[in-house]
């Protein structure tokens, strides 16, 4: 199994790094957890669809070799931790090769919604990119505890 968290945008607040790295961390080598953070695109000169197509481009890459696609969006469905520790323990089971997505700060480009074979949404609030990394990478630890009786989630 592998999971991918592929992000736009390299540079974090110190503390926002730190919490990723936190749970990134405790996660078991057995998920084969990475973050892919691709550079955002310089805003000079474009416009917000060039932006995120040229973003997307550089996501559709970092993701060819994904057996499942799943994008943060908005729109996307809403999940419970339960159900993200079912889909994780899915994918153990199967071994997938799975890529979750996190956009620029425009969002992401229709070419890659439409590539991505579920959109899930992350929160009905309006995050910060950074912090939407933090809230998937612990979302993933946490689902993570869940299946393995951790005492880190507690209903």
């Amino acid at each position: 199994m592998k999971i991918n968290l592929v992000v736009i945008g390299k540079k974090m607040p110190d503390w926002i790094q730190t919490g990723i790295n936190h749970y990134q961390k405790q996660l078991p080598a057995q998920l084969n957890f990475s973050l892919i953070a691709l550079e955002a695109q310089k805003r000079k000169g474009k416009n917000i669809e060039q932006i995120k197509e040229l973003e997307g481009e550089l996501i559709l890459k970092a993701v060819k070799d994904s057996q499942l696609v799943i994008a943060f969006d908005e729109r996307g469905k809403q999940h419970t931790t339960k159900d993200i520790a079912k889909n994780l323990g899915n994918w153990q089971q199967s071994g997938e090769r799975v890529s979750l997505i996190i956009g620029g700060a425009d969002g992401l480009s229709d070419s890659v919604k439409s590539h991505a074979n579920q959109l899930w949404g992350l929160s009905n609030l309006t995050l910060p990119h950074s912090m939407a990394r933090l809230f998937a990478v612990e979302q993933i630890y946490r689902a993570h505890s869940l299946l393995t009786n951790h005492p880190y989630h507690r209903e």
